[in-house]
Formats: C-alpha cells, structure tokens, sequence
C-alpha cells in the first residue's frame, strides 16, 4: 500500500520556496526585446567563436569530399556541432584537433544550448531568486504596514504612506486576490501576496503578528468585519484601522477590534454636499489631504519650551493636543495648557502656498 506524502495545507506552514507566486518581491524589470537580443548576441558570439576555432586548426579536420575545409565549411560544422545535430562529414582527425574538440567547442556548445533554452533557464534561476528573496524577507520584516485590498481605497492609502508618512515600499505589504491590483503593487515597489485576507494563513504569510499597522480596505464590509476579527486575532498589539461604506457597520469594526473605522460613503457624501454651495471649502479639505504640496495635516511631539504654553498662542495653526493616546481639540478645556509628553496635531506647510482657486 502506497503511503502519500502530505503536505501542509496552511500557506504559513509551508517552505519559502513553495511561496513564489504567493508572495511577490518587488524588483527591477528588464525589456523582453532586450533580453532577447542579450542571448542573440551571446549565441552568435559563441558560433563565430567556435568557427574561428575550426577555420585556424582547418588542417586538423577530415572532410568527407577529402578537399580540405574552407571558411564556409568551418561554419557548417560549427553550426551543427553547437547545435548538436553532427552529421559526421566532417570531423576532428588529429589529436590536436580532437582536444580543442573536447576543451574549447563542447563548452561553447554547452554555453549555445544555456543560450537557446535560456527562458526556461531564466524562469527557474527567477524561482530560486524569489525563494531566497522571501526567505530573508519573512525573517527579517518587522513593523511594517499591511493593506488589506488594493482598490481605490488601498491605493490611496498606499500613496499616504508613501508619500505624508515617508514609508519605505518594502515595508508596505499589500494582499489581494486581484492579480491586476497586485501587478500595480508590485511596480510601486511594494512586497505583495496572493490571496484571500479573511484566511489566518494569508495574513500570516503576510507578517501581520508582527506588523505596525493594518489598513483594511475591501470592496464590501463584511468583508472587512471578517479581515479585521481575523487580523487582530493574529495581531494584538497592532494598530489596525477599516474602511467601511455605511455607518450602521462601524459598531462591527470597533468590535471585531479595529482602532479607528473611515465611513468612506458619508465622508464623500459631506464633500458632495459641501462642493454645491462651499467648493472652495472642498478644495481646502483635498489640499490637506494630499500630503505632496500645499498644506497637510502633520503629528508632532511638543518642544520643552512649549510646555505649560497654551497651544493657541503657538505659530504653527494647532487642531488638537494628543494626550495619553486621547484627542483633544483646541477649543477643549483639557488643551488649555501643554503637558509634558503632549503631541500636537498641526497644519504642516509643503511647499509654498499657493491660491486655490475653483
């Protein structure tokens, strides 16, 4: 009775290299035209170095017409020896010719043939690269942020990171089941993986039991009710924050753990409504929302000499004090007077201001 082998079912249990499709490595891309003219020229370079060969040592081969080898015949042969079809009307007689035959041309014919399969080679030194690529990976990768869904909302989010919060794309996780979503990852830079975030073995793959943060972004919310119970099941200490479309959902999400929930329909609702009587108002709302220029909303620690300070009195437009991991806005009593270890939400210059104008 045959006793088959069995494999772990759970992506996290499984080797490095069984993880190559699952998860991606960003890296520099190449130009199919150009690869293929790199082995073009490395086979013609190794045919012309071959038939030099046999054309300068011509008198050590026997011909079967017994007239001696000309250039065109050293090319012959040296085509049908590298592409090892050897019809045998011409070959090495002395021992001379013999021994370059073994030392020097069944190199270059092994190197011809790594040429004409080099694709297949290719696709397999990738596979071995990508391995080693996740294996130091996975064991190094520490306080990084993984996003859940690479939609609109992902990818807005991504570029935040990116971008306002100075991120490395190597510490930005994305997974998807999309593999166009992630194809677009993948050319950010990001590392990604393949599959469903509501499974415990993808985001453990993902490194989310020891991830920074976790943005939950899906399509649909109960989607994102699931992903989160799941995540922080896995990560109780990370900071994980969830996109929601309606608000009757944001009690779910708080209580599956996520820290902060983004209600993205009412939010886009409220601009939609401000823009028909207020437009400028929305466009100063986008401004602090696009970390690249113009104003931002920015997270700071408070200077020695500003404590004891009212925040009001400040140069930089203060929002809100953040004590003890609690908000404060500026008009609250508790943000009367700073206090040792306060934080200050304040309206952070990009670039030189500019008119916003409708």
């Amino acid at each position: 009775m045959r006793v088959l082998k069995r494999f772990p079912v759970r992506l996290s249990d499984r080797p490095d290299h069984e993880l190559v499709g699952v998860i991606r490595m960003p890296e520099l891309t190449v130009s199919p035209l150009r690869s293929i003219l790199k082995r073009i020229i490395g086979a013609i370079l190794a045919l012309l170095a071959t038939v030099l060969i046999v054309y300068l040592d011509r008198d050590g081969y026997r011909d079967a017409n017994g007239d001696g080898l000309t250039f065109l015949d050293s090319l012959y042969y040296a085509t049908v020896s590298l592409s090892t079809t050897g019809y045998g009307d011409i070959a090495p007689a002395t021992p001379s010719a013999r021994l370059v035959n073994v030392l020097v041309i069944t190199p270059l014919r092994v190197l011809f043939l790594i040429v004409l399969v080099g694709t297949t080679l290719e696709v397999l030194t990738e596979r071995s690269r990508q391995a080693f690529k996740i294996q130091k990976w996975r064991t190094k990768v520490r306080d990084h942020t993984v996003v859940v869904g690479f939609g609109t909302k992902g990818r807005s989010a991504v570029n935040a990171l990116l971008g306002d919060e100075n991120v490395e794309p190597d510490h930005i996780v994305v997974v998807d089941t999309d593999q166009q979503a992630l194809e677009a990852a993948t050319s950010l830079g990001l590392v990604t993986v393949h599959g469903s975030a509501t499974r415990a073995d993808v985001l453990r793959v993902a490194g989310v039991q020891r991830a920074r943060a976790v943005v939950v972004a899906p399509n649909r919310d109960d989607t994102a009710v699931l992903v989160t119970l799941t995540a922080r099941e896995l990560a109780p200490k990370s900071h994980i924050v969830a996109s929601v479309r309606e608000a009757e959902n944001v009690h779910l999400l708080k209580q599956s753990g996520a820290n902060q929930v983004v209600v993205s329909s009412e939010t886009a609702g409220r601009l939609l409504g401000m823009a028909t009587s207020t437009p400028l108002v929305v466009d100063m709302v986008e401004d602090l929302l696009t970390p690249e220029s113009g104003l931002a909303i920015a997270e700071r620690p408070v200077e020695p000499s500003e404590e004891g300070g009212s925040p009001r009195h400040l140069p930089d437009i203060v929002l809100g004090v953040v004590r003890d991991g609690v908000l404060y806005r500026v008009d609250a009593p508790q943000a009367d007077a700073i206090e040792p270890g306060d934080k200050l939400l304040y309206i952070r210059k990009v670039t030189a201001a500019e008119t916003i104008e409708r």
